[in-house]
């Protein structure tokens, strides 16, 4: 009995030690990874990055490359956009939302074969009515990797409370 709860308790302790491995809020960007995964890594960094630029430069024609033809947004109020609206959407979306600044921040690449969740807080400033308005949005792409390249499917949007 007591080799049983000895047996139990090593099982038990090993599982609380790697369970904190994978704590939220971990800096998983900062992980190391086989080195197949690197180059994986970096182009998804480069993705997100054009990503924002693509937004802030309302540049409809590079970003179209970057999305799936499947694609869908789940916005902040909770609807879902098909490819088409989105990209309607995203034509004149940063002018129409009046921001004066929009800074991705706490970027989390995380890569399990060929699906990808990129994680990212966007910290804006906007003005409104003569107010500024200061907020942020946590957003979680997801891309999948077919025919080796990376295209985001899914984007979904929201709010932090401040």
């Amino acid at each position: 009995m007591i080799r049983m709860h000895s047996v139990f308790l090593t099982v038990l302790l090993s599982l609380l030690g790697n369970a904190g491995l994978s704590q939220p809020g971990r800096a998983e960007s900062k992980k190391e990874m086989p080195s197949s995964s690197k180059e994986d890594y970096e182009i998804l960094q480069s993705l997100n990055a054009q990503f924002i630029s693509n937004f802030i430069n309302m540049d409809t024609v590079a970003h179209s490359k970057i999305i799936h033809d499947d694609f869908v947004c789940i916005n902040p109020d909770g609807s879902i956009s098909n490819r088409n609206d989105y990209m309607r959407e995203w034509l004149n979306g940063y002018t129409r939302s009046a921001y004066t600044s929009f800074v991705p921040t706490n970027e989390s690449i995380r890569i399990f074969g060929n699906m990808a969740l990129v994680r990212s807080i966007t910290v804006y400033t906007k003005e409104r009515d003569g107010k500024t308005i200061k907020g942020a949005t946590i957003y979680t792409d997801t891309y999948i990797k077919e025919n080796g390249r990376w295209r985001c499917v899914q984007a979904h949007l929201t709010p932090v409370k401040n």
